[in-house]
């Protein structure tokens, strides 16, 4: 195959490890899939439905919900299928379209992080400034940002990505990555490799955004006993969704960049999903469960599901 005009469809290698224990392997994603959608549905409509939490922090946490169900579209319904396939490919427009949805779900769960630190920056830090600071106006816009930036950025890579001559159609995973079509290309790189570095680094310094407002947040939480409060109550979960996030990225960036051919297959392919699976169904769990809000309203909303259903039964 000498070009792209010629790669129809690409052939996912990653699953020449699950043969033996298909169906095992199937049972777990459905469950791991209907846990996602759940947990993050249960999240984004106990937000939007109780006014208590129409807030900065509990938005910007909904938007982290409603891109967890976003990316796990993009990875569960192809993977499930290709579980019970006998042949495993995708054509090469599903292809790019899904690496343009798991990259740009795995963006856009950075951009949101960065403004949720912004966010207990201005809270804790600039208490009296919070509501000037964080208005309804400058929510919106940020939020829109934290999608809209995300989103272009992953479509110029798919665009250059696109225009690359390939002399393969074997990919080494369980789904489509762009270095994994990449490293199929037979001519020059160069453009793709600049324009990955530059977006690389542009996500790179989300993270020192986001160490530089907890520097500033540590200073000014341990000087009163309310800012230690509001600090744990409301920055630890934001730290624990930072480091699932981190960790999960990072173990997929190292296995992509350089993971080992001498590697287990199937440990190569719990190191690819990882960063799919672990981090939409933790953080939901984590918010839910550490937001004192969040948390009373759940309660409150299983106690009276459960008055309702023993009524109906007494019925």
């Amino acid at each position: 195959m000498s070009n792209t005009s010629n790669i129809v469809v690409f052939s996912l290698s990653g699953f020449s490890a699950t043969a033996n224990y298909k169906i095992t392997l199937f049972s777990l994603t459905l469950l791991c899939y209907c846990l996602t959608v759940v947990v993050n549905v249960s999240l984004i409509l106990t937000i939007i439905l109780d006014q208590n939490l129409h807030e900065p922090m509990y938005v910007f946490v909904c938007s982290l919900c409603i891109n967890g169900l976003y990316g796990s579209i993009g990875f569960y319904p192809k993977f499930v299928f290709d579980i019970l396939s006998q042949i495993q490919v995708i054509s090469y427009v599903g292809c790019l379209l899904q690496v343009f949805v798991i990259y740009s779900n795995s963006k856009i769960d950075y951009s949101i992080l960065v403004l949720m630190a912004y966010d207990r920056y201005v809270a804790i830090c600039r208490p009296l400034e919070y509501h000037s600071v964080m208005s309804v106006r400058r929510t919106a816009v940020l939020m829109g940002l934290s999608w809209l930036v995300p989103l272009c950025c992953e479509a110029m890579i798919s665009t250059v990505t696109s225009t690359l001559t390939l002399c393969g159609f074997k990919i080494d995973k369980l789904y489509c990555e762009n270095w994994s079509i990449v490293k199929l290309a037979c001519g020059s790189t160069r453009a793709s490799d600049i324009f990955g570095l530059v977006v690389v680094s542009f996500y790179c310094s989300h993270f020192f955004l986001i160490a530089c407002s907890y520097v500033q947040l540590v200073k000014t939480a341990l000087k009163s006993r309310e800012g230690k409060r509001k600090f744990t109550q409301t920055c630890v979960p934001h730290l624990l969704c930072l480091f699932n996030v981190t960790a999960a990225l990072l173990f997929d960036v190292m296995y992509s960049r350089y993971g080992s051919a001498s590697m287990p297959q199937s440990v190569k392919n719990f190191m690819a999903v990882q960063f799919l699976i672990i981090p939409p169904i933790i953080n939901p769990i984590i918010y839910g469960l550490i937001l004192t809000k969040i948390r009373n309203k759940i309660i409150y909303l299983c106690v009276m599901a459960g008055q309702r259903f023993k009524l109906r039964v007494k019925v």
